[in-house]
């Protein structure tokens, strides 16, 4: 039953990013909150692959695959926050992200493409295939946070 929750959650997830991507949020501070939940997302799930990664956790392979694909889809919709006048107020966003924004897009495009080996190494049921791609994964999300997010 879980599973089904989580399908049905990256699935809507999956249809506000095309959305979201295509409209403008009413105010700064709707792109910030949003932008921010769907971090935590991703740190929750990330998290748990992480600790299975790391013997933190005993493994489930079916859990696994479940945070996997909620993180394939999630992925995609932090990017969608970073609009113009986002800059201001409650964030950890540095400047250099609307600055740099070519640099910024593909820090995001890196993210994605490993978050996509993580979430496909997942769906094996291996715990060495998700240890073989969890670090580079990782990787992306350091060099981001070390780049463009303040302390």
């Amino acid at each position: 039953m879980k599973s089904l929750g989580t399908l049905a959650f990256a699935a809507a997830a999956l249809a506000a990013a095309g959305s979201v991507a295509a409209q403008s949020f009413q105010k700064p501070e709707d792109a910030i909150r949003y932008r921010q939940g769907a971090f935590r997302v991703m740190a929750a799930h990330f998290g748990a692959l992480g600790a299975m990664a790391n013997n933190r956790a005993p493994f489930d392979a079916q859990a696994a695959a479940r945070h996997g694909d909620v993180l394939a889809v999630v992925s995609h919709l932090p990017a969608n926050g970073f609009v113009a006048g986002s800059d201001k107020g409650e964030t950890r966003a540095k400047p250099e992200i609307w600055s740099e924004q070519a640099k910024f897009r593909a820090a995001n495009d890196k993210m994605t493409a490993e978050v996509a080996k993580l979430a496909a190494a997942a769906k094996t049921g291996n715990l060495d295939n998700i240890k073989a791609t969890f670090g580079a994964a990782a990787g992306t999300c350091k060099a981001c946070h070390d780049d463009f997010r303040k302390d």
